[in-house]
């Protein structure tokens, strides 16, 4: 049986691993395909496909599938949007998606002064790790108060400091769900929601959700995911019936920043089946 892992995170965002290295872990697993998904940068892409290409032999080729993971506002709630095999190097998409790394940069830097305000001894470059050009996240904050000494824990500091109802917190300028699901499509891209049982809406909610981001374009939702539990997966392959949208399935990888999520497997029991990738492309092919 072949496997695939279509929500993957690399160091250009706020994975630990670069996307080569990704390649190398993904054939030492013996994955079918993967998709990388930084969060709102395709800046990696090309790094991993090249990477597959040269460790390709005859008898075993990795697919890397372009992907990206968009963050958006929705009713005060950050949701996700995955775009699956867009053209990484369209120009609306890269240059919409580096308009929105500056103004992640300028709320960063916002934020940081907010904890140097308060007497937290800790920089931007102690945030980078000397990588201004990665995507950085509240993960590398967090990171960063981890190694400094502030917090025991990655998770303590997403408590303590973090949180979006914290005093040091600096809200996002998002973009709206239909102008992400129009940016993928633009970009020839399949838009699927990612792992919607983690915004924590109602079931109506959730539905309501669905409904309004496939009259946007919405082609896929995310089913399959590590952290599904009981009858999760069944639920959102439910929704994904009765609104006819394809289903997808990742990890949601990040390396150590994440350690109990593997590639591929998840937290263990992850598997997602070679034929979502098939059904997919048959979607891709049909535009």
């Amino acid at each position: 049986m072949d496997y695939i892992d279509l929500h993957v995170h690399s160091n250009v965002s706020d994975g630990t691993s670069t996307p080569s290295e990704l390649v190398a872990y993904a054939y030492e697993k013996r994955l079918k395909a993967f998709a990388l998904t930084d969060h709102d940068t395709v800046d990696g892409v090309k790094e991993a496909v090249d990477a597959a290409k040269r460790l390709a032999t005859d008898t075993y080729e990795l697919t890397v599938v372009p992907g990206v993971e968009i963050s958006a506002a929705y009713n005060g709630k950050d949701i996700h949007i995955l775009g699956l095999f867009l053209d990484y190097e369209n120009k609306i998409l890269v240059d919409t998606l580096h308009q929105v790394a500056d103004e992640r940069k300028r709320r960063n830097e916002k934020m940081c002064k907010n904890l140097q305000d308060a007497g937290i001894l800790i920089t931007m470059e102690d945030i980078t790790e000397g990588n201004e050009d990665a995507v950085i996240t509240r993960a590398h904050f967090a990171k960063a108060l981890l190694k400094k000494g502030y917090v025991k824990e990655i998770k303590d500091a997403f408590t303590k400091y973090l949180d979006a109802s914290g005093p040091y917190y600096v809200p996002r300028e998002y973009l709206s769900p239909k102008t992400a699901i129009d940016l993928i499509l633009s970009a020839g891209g399949i838009p699927v929601l990612a792992h919607p049982l983690l915004y924590k809406l109602s079931s109506n909610e959730l539905k309501t959700l669905v409904k309004e981001l496939k009259g946007y374009g919405l082609q896929g939702i995310e089913a399959v995911y590590s952290c599904n539990k009981g009858l999760d997966e069944s639920y959102v392959r439910s929704i994904a019936r009765e609104n006819n949208l394809a289903v997808s399935g990742g990890s949601d990888y990040h390396g150590s920043v994440k350690p109990d999520i593997d590639l591929g497997t998840g937290r263990g029991n992850l598997k997602v089946q070679a034929f979502i990738l098939d059904d997919l492309i048959a979607l891709k092919e049909k535009k």
